[in-house]
């Protein structure tokens, strides 16, 4: 079965990546039906050994898959030359058939979580075969319109499933309608994760989750109720779509002047991969310049629904539940105090304190950032905006997109330096946890600013809202800090080494948006060097995975201690 599912993508990544004579795609045509016979053949049969425990939906499903792509492809071949020809027909069931070989994945994710124990190593394993695998399908001849050395392919690719946005080449004239699709399905599995998509699958088709599954998956959706993680994926995964539908439509209706030059299908693809881009913060745009570009840049209504996509998607999935929980819980209690005259009661700690740290730190950092770069910019980038409202629009967008969005609605070379200073602060707190985005994340650097204050006043511990926070997150978000410091301090040093006729700032500016996987230019990405470009790419995947999630996957199995020595100060200043 292993055999003939390689030669059925193998079969399929041909058909879409390579330009093709008309023998040479009857003959791709009569393998295809062939591989889909055998396949559907073998499916039927497994389902009368195949066990509920070892996934015998995953293989109904597939048998039904195949036998619908069967009855296209025949009914076809009866009409050869006609609209609707066999090689036609093979065409329209390709999408069928990536979603059944996706969905032989979930058994395949579900054996990697029996032979390995390690799951922060599998999530990153996770990333760098998605990374590889987008790098191989941008390289191929259908995906750009004059062919783009590898450097640039996986480039794009660690850039896309990073959900970045920083691009070596320019998006919307060297790939192709092929090239942007695979770009957007890698955006949307880097934002999600292979682990989230493969465990919605595993929760319908199986049933349920074990025990296993459910530590694997948990640290990775910041879940802590064990019984709950693939539910909580399922959500996550629903509302992700639900959102980036709304999302679309948004576009389409307030981006109908620019796009009604183009045909249905474009506008719809427009429409679908902006949202996925900007609900995953990856700040890609198939428009040359991004929202800077001629017709799109005074579209407001355009603007703000791309802000307030990447702002949810910045939040963190566990935030926004936990507020529809509580506005739930608040609409029932009202409800029942105005028809069965109950006492009402305002719900008590419904919203968790990382919520609420969350929230006010983001609405902090919305509002200083908007009103620093109104004054100071309003004579600079935002003097070709005539109205007060559109300079305000405008200066909102560029507070809110550094915190890992990526999209430009000015020009980025053209901002005073103060304003590059501050973004460079906003691109690397970034987003909250468990979101899309990336950065530090808001809740440490609040943590971090909190212990400042808590140490400064005499107290070695953090109060806030009749509450006391573990000293455990506290660690960790110096650890965190540190970290990210050191990294990107390397980058730049190492960068700065191989560009010396580059300027120091763009080059840090370069870096923080790469660790912060953020997107935003300052137009140097791509006179970089090979060499530059490979230090840019691992500098997205380590700033996407988290290296602290990294090292505590290979340090805890190897130096795991549980005794403890006595402690001796240490003299700090």
């Amino acid at each position: 079965m292993l055999v003939i599912h390689w030669v059925l993508a193998g079969v399929i990544v041909f058909d879409m990546g390579f330009s093709r004579s008309s023998d040479a795609k009857m003959i791709s045509a009569i393998v295809y039906f062939g591989v889909t016979v055998l396949l559907f053949a073998l499916n039927l049969l497994r389902q009368r050994w195949v066990s509920k425990d070892d996934s015998k939906a995953i293989v109904q499903i597939g048998a039904w898959l195949l036998g619908a792509m069967l009855v296209v492809n025949i009914v076809g071949a009866w009409n050869p030359g006609g609209a609707w020809d066999f090689a036609g027909a093979r065409a329209l069931s390709i999408p069928g058939m990536l979603f059944y070989l996706f969905l032989q994945l979930v058994p395949a994710i579900r054996d990697l979580y029996k032979a390995f124990y390690n799951p922060a190593l599998l999530f990153v394993g996770s990333f760098a075969v998605v990374t590889i695998f987008g790098g191989i399908m941008l390289k191929l001849p259908k995906a750009t319109v004059g062919g783009i050395s590898w450097v640039d392919a996986f480039f794009t690719a660690g850039s896309a499933v990073s959900v970045t946005g920083l691009a070596s080449v320019d998006t919307g004239t060297v790939y192709t309608r092929f090239g942007h699709w695979v770009i957007m399905l890698l955006i949307q599995f880097g934002g999600l994760g292979v682990l989230t998509f493969t465990s919605f699958f595993a929760y319908f088709f199986k049933g349920g989750s074990s025990f296993r599954e459910g530590l694997y998956v948990k640290d990775f959706l910041s879940s802590d109720n064990l019984s709950n993680v693939l539910r909580l994926a399922v959500k996550i995964v629903l509302f992700t779509l639900g959102i980036e539908l709304l999302g679309a439509v948004c576009i389409l209706l307030f981006a109908q002047e620019p796009l009604s030059a183009m045909g249905w299908g474009s506008r719809l693809f427009f429409a679908a991969f902006h949202s996925v881009s900007a609900f995953c913060n990856a700040g890609f745009s198939t428009l040359s310049m991004g929202m800077y570009d001629e017709g799109y840049r005074s579209l407001y209504g355009f603007q703000l629904t791309i802000a307030i996509l990447f702002i949810f998607g910045g939040l963190g999935f566990n935030i926004m539940f936990n507020f529809y929980a509580y506005f739930k819980t608040l609409f029932i209690r009202i409800k029942r105090k105005v028809l069965y005259e109950e006492t009402f009661i305002w719900p008590v700690r419904a919203i968790t304190l990382n919520s609420r740290i969350v929230l006010v730190t983001t609405l902090i950092l919305i509002v200083v950032g908007t009103v620093f770069m109104f004054f100071v910019e309003y004579n600079n980038v935002l003097k070709e905006h005539d109205s007060f409202g559109g300079k305000l629009i405008t200066a909102f967008f560029c507070a809110v997109t550094p915190r890992t969005a990526g999209f430009n609605s000015v020009d980025m070379t053209l901002l005073s330096t103060p304003t590059i200073l501050l973004t460079l602060l906003l691109m690397w707190i970034g987003a909250s946890p468990a979101s899309t985005g990336g950065g530090i994340k808001t809740s440490t650097f609040a943590i971090a600013t909190l212990n400042i204050f808590s140490v400064a006043s005499g107290r070695y511990f953090i109060e806030l809202g009749k509450r006391e926070i573990d000293d455990t997150s506290v660690k960790r978000a110096f650890a965190i800090i540190c970290i990210s410091l050191i990294v990107i301090g390397f980058a730049v040093f190492f960068i700065s080494w191989l560009e010396p006729d580059k300027d120091l700032m763009g080059i840090a500016f370069e870096c923080f948006s790469a660790y912060s996987t953020v997107g935003l230019s300052l137009g140097i990405t791509p006179q970089l060097t090979d060499t530059s470009k490979i230090i840019l790419i691992v500098v997205m995947f380590v700033g996407r995975i988290g290296t602290l999630n990294l090292l505590i996957g290979i340090i805890r199995q190897v130096n795991s201690r549980y005794h403890r020595y006595p402690t001796e100060n240490i003299l700090i200043n």
